[in-house]
C-alpha cells in the first residue's frame, strides 16, 4: 500500500507514469515503490510541488529537527541550498514555479537574484522548463553540462574527487541512498548535504563545513553555475545558475574571512 506522500505525488503529476516522466526513471519503479525513496524526495517535490515534510515525515518531519537552536543565517543557509538542491535535481513543478514567482529581492548581490528568479519564474511555462532541464542536464546520452564534481576537476566521470567525497561522506556518517544512481558528486546532492548540514540535520562544526566545502564544492561549482548562466540551452535556469553563483560568492566569502 502506498503511503499519503506517495499518493499525493502521484495525484499532483498526472499519475504514476507522470511522475515517472518528471523525474526521468521508469515507469515500473515508480509503480512498485510504497514510498517516496529517500534519494528521490528532492526530485519528486520539485517535480510535482508536494514537500518534502509531506512526502518523508520520517526523514523530513518536524520532529526530527535539531534540538540545538540554529542561528537565522544557517536557517537562511539551509533554506538557499536546499532550493538550489531542488532545482539542481528536477525541473521545477508549475506549483514550485508559482512560489518561485513570489521570491522578493533586496539591493545586495542575492536579493537581486532572487528578484530575477522570481521574474523567471513568473514567465516561465512548466513544460518548457521541463525540457529546458532535460536538455542542460539530460538529454539524448548527455545533457549540455555535467554537473559533477568529478567531470569539472578532472574532465572524466567518477574519478578521484568522487572517491575521495565518498571517504569524507563515510566518517560524517552520510550513507549513499540505496539505488540511487546518482554519483554522490551530483551538485544537487552535494547542496543538499551544505544544506544538511547548516540546518543541523547532519551535524557538523562551522569549522567541518567550512572544509567540506573548500574540498568538495568551492573549487568547481561556482563555475558550474557560471556555465549554465551563459549556457545555450538556458533560459529560465540562466537565472537559477545566477542564483548560484551568488550564493556561492557570498558562502567562499564567508569561509575565507572566517580563518
Amino acid at each position: 500500500m502506498r503511503d499519503d506522500g506517495l499518493e499525493r505525488a502521484i495525484d499532483a503529476a498526472g499519475g504514476v507514469a507522470g511522475l515517472a516522466r518528471k523525474i526521468g526513471i521508469s515507469q515500473p519503479s515508480v509503480s512498485n515503490w510504497n514510498k517516496v525513496p529517500a534519494q528521490r524526495v528532492i526530485a519528486v517535490e520539485a517535480a510535482t510541488g508536494v514537500s518534502r515534510n509531506d512526502l518523508r515525515p520520517d526523514l523530513y518531519g518536524e520532529a526530527l529537527l535539531s534540538e540545538v537552536p540554529i542561528e537565522p543565517v544557517d536557517a537562511a543557509r539551509a533554506q538557499e541550498y536546499l532550493l538550489l538542491a531542488t532545482l539542481l535535481s528536477a525541473a521545477p513543478s508549475g506549483r514550485l514555479l508559482d512560489q518561485l514567482a513570489a521570491l522578493t529581492g533586496d539591493a545586495t548581490p542575492l536579493g537581486r537574484a532572487h528578484a530575477e528568479l522570481a521574474a523567471a519564474a513568473a514567465n516561465a511555462v512548466p513544460a518548457k522548463v521541463e525540457r529546458e532541464y532535460f536538455d542542460l542536464f539530460t538529454g539524448l546520452g548527455r545533457g549540455e553540462l555535467l554537473p559533477y564534481a568529478s567531470y569539472y576537476l578532472t574532465g572524466f566521470l567518477n574519478e578521484r574527487p568522487l572517491s575521495r567525497l565518498r571517504a569524507d561522506l563515510a566518517v560524517s556518517g552520510i550513507e549513499r541512498a540505496a539505488n540511487n544512481p546518482e554519483p554522490e558528486d551530483h551538485a544537487a546532492i552535494l547542496c543538499e548535504i551544505m544544506a544538511g548540514f547548516a540546518g543541523g540535520r547532519f551535524p557538523a562544526s562551522f569549522e567541518a563545513q567550512r572544509a567540506f566545502f573548500d574540498k568538495h564544492l568551492g573549487p568547481w561549482i561556482g563555475r558550474l553555475f557560471a556555465d549554465i548562466e551563459r549556457a545555450e540551452s538556458a533560459n529560465f535556469y540562466r537565472a537559477v545558475g545566477a542564483l548560484g553563483r551568488a550564493f556561492i560568492d557570498i558562502e567562499t566569502e564567508a569561509f575565507t574571512f572566517a580563518n
